[in-house]
């Protein structure tokens, strides 16, 4: 064979080749694109391994609105693009409409179906909030019902717009472009995890703090950060209690005390009271004996009134320390709500009992004295711990000597 032979059976063979290694593009292929011109509204790129040219619309660029091309894509990029349709009826000498967003999308619905299918938690920016929820942007559209976006009513869902959320895959259908995810199952967990938490790391006795977050007619409930325990109307104060709002309000920060925990029923009781100074705490200092105290009269009994001397302290004031005078029972010169004075007598801090005195107070009547040429003996106010015999015993015992002397004289 000649040499001109030769060289045309090897550019035979070139042409041949190359007509072979010429790519045939069809509608759904994915194809390479180099970025040849950038125009207003599209892009042209040249379709690797096939000679021809194809287009991709500006919309067709992103999943996300592009407001300028330029920041999207620059000439000499290599795109991955789906072939949409043909351009012109010439295929040799037409082109294609391709989509780099398409194709991002189907990977994004793909990437969407195993998060489904393993219950991920899914990220994602919350683009707009309309009339029925919240619109957000995974790659593709999503939306949240309002009904799924907190475990709680919320009026105004406008603060949501811009911040990004953790979210569960409810539903996915990609053919329809449908996707449901859902906020509130992702705090109920979390809610329901921090519970577990906070029930095993809590003990009864425990002092920790907490927020007032629901007050009720019976007591007041008190976020321990993740579960409510209870304050019954009994544990808010060492004073009484009427109605758990006279006392809290809800978003007070407050201290309390662990009384019981039931992990199966996840309740939790708590004392506020036990974590404040109790009424009777440094009472020897408050009323200490001899001191002369304000007080209302709460209860009457036939053997004296009780008096209350500061919130949550009763002290007795005896039959016997009432009046000057014989009564036969307190109610004859008392009444409960009465504003009374009193002087303490004697104070029993460990067995929460103080003795009081009103006549103490009060100057003895003329008409109750004896004649002064009569001795009389007077029990003491305070207990001394003597009996009457113990005092009269010798005043009797010197009269006798005295009428003995008398009588060996005469």
């Amino acid at each position: 064979m000649t040499e001109f032979e030769q060289n045309q059976t090897e550019n035979s063979q070139s042409m041949e080749d190359a007509m072979n290694s010429v790519q045939e593009v069809n509608v759904g292929d994915v194809v390479s694109g180099e970025v040849l011109v950038i125009e207003d509204k599209q892009v042209v790129v040249g379709i690797e391994g096939a000679g021809v040219e194809g287009v991709v619309p500006a919309k067709e660029l992103s999943t996300s609105p592009v407001e300028d091309i330029n920041e999207v894509v620059k000439v000499g990029d290599t795109l991955e693009l789906v072939v949409i349709s043909t351009i012109g009826k010439d295929k040799e000498n037409g082109s294609y409409l391709l989509s780099k967003r398409r194709l991002d999308a189907k990977k994004v619905w793909e990437d969407i179906e195993k998060d489904f299918q393993a219950g991920n938690i899914i990220e994602a920016p919350v683009t707009n909030v309309v009339k029925g929820g919240l619109v957000v942007d995974v790659g593709v559209r999503g939306f949240v019902p309002a009904s799924m976006v907190e475990d709680h009513f919320v009026a105004d869902f406008s603060e949501y717009k811009g911040e990004t959320l953790a979210f569960k895959i409810v539903e996915i259908e990609p053919s329809e472009n449908r996707l449901i995810l859902s906020h509130k199952a992702v705090v109920e967990t979390e809610k329901e995890e921090k519970k577990k938490e906070i029930l095993a790391n809590i003990h009864e006795g425990d002092v920790i703090d907490g927020r007032v977050a629901r007050i009720t007619d019976f007591g007041a409930f008190v976020d321990l950060g993740g579960i409510d325990g209870l304050v019954h109307v009994s544990e808010i104060s060492h004073s009484h209690v009427a109605k758990p709002s006279d006392a809290l309000a809800v978003g007070d920060e407050v201290k309390v005390k662990v009384l019981s925990i039931n992990p199966e029923q996840e309740r939790v009781s708590l004392s506020i009271k036990d974590t404040l100074p109790g009424p009777w705490t440094d009472i020897e200092e408050k009323a200490t004996v001899g001191s002369v105290l304000d007080g209302k009269v709460k209860r009457l009994t036939s053997f004296g009134a009780f008096v209350e001397v500061f919130p949550g302290v009763e002290g007795l004031v005896h039959i016997s320390q009432i009046s000057h005078k014989h009564i036969a029972t307190p109610h004859e010169v008392l009444h409960e709500g009465d504003e009374v004075q009193v002087k303490v007598l004697e104070v029993h801090p460990e067995e929460h009992r103080i003795a009081l005195s009103i006549k103490a107070l009060e100057e003895k009547p003329a008409s109750e004295e004896e004649p002064k040429d009569v001795e009389t003996y007077e029990l003491p106010e305070e207990n001394t711990g003597f009996t009457m015999g113990d005092l009269l015993g010798d005043a009797l015992k010197e009269e006798v000597e005295e009428t003995t002397t008398d009588d060996s004289e005469k």
